[in-house]
């Protein structure tokens, strides 16, 4: 039973586990891109998004605190220089876990976590989409009709005079059944 447990402990000692989420929010910030269980991206989403958003606020401070969790200059540069400024009008959910299947060796469910603002293929995607996309309204809908009837209504008495002046010709109505009866098809036999 998971009574109280908070987090996934990941099968690993507290230690190892700060560790492996540090190196993984390394190369998530470094790469924009990391493959990896989808166990392990969901901790890792929990451990650098509030990483993330500490990076809009560039002082002094922040920069400490986030070095205390990732312990690599590089990547803290690379946060708050480029990350900072493509995140920055973003309101949250700065990562995507993308499924991909399962592993060939242990059969373990495989995901590819990235940077949301760094998918060129997705964002373009959704660019032309959102280009493409036309607005409908409900609320606009019944005064159409009634214009729509209020011009057949204006119609009607020219299409009316004109089928009136028309001759009209004399059809025989067509009979779907047949006309001969069981009867006669018995006296023809």
């Amino acid at each position: 039973m998971r009574h109280g447990k908070k987090i996934n402990h990941l099968g690993r000692t507290s230690s190892h586990r700060k560790a492996m989420l540090s190196n993984m929010a390394s190369s998530l910030i470094l790469h924009k891109r990391v493959t990896t269980t989808v166990a392990k991206a969901k901790a890792l989403r929990k451990y650098v998004e509030p990483l993330l958003t500490k990076s809009k606020s560039d002082t002094t401070h922040s920069r400490r605190t986030v070095f205390s969790y990732l312990q690599n200059k590089d990547s803290v540069k690379e946060l708050f220089d480029a990350v900072a400024g493509k995140i920055a009008s973003r309101p949250g959910g700065y990562t995507r876990i993308l499924k991909t299947g399962n592993r060939l060796g242990d059969n373990a469910d495989m995901c590819i976590i990235e940077l949301v603002d760094y998918n060129e293929n997705m964002l373009g995607a959704s660019a032309a989409a959102a280009e493409t996309r036309t607005r409908t309204r409900r609320r606009g809908g019944k005064r159409r009709d009634d214009a729509a009837e209020n011009a057949a209504a204006a119609d009607a008495p020219s299409v009316a005079s004109t089928t009136a002046a028309a001759p009209t010709t004399n059809v025989e109505p067509t009979q779907d059944t047949p006309t001969d009866t069981v009867a006669d098809r018995n006296d023809a036999e």
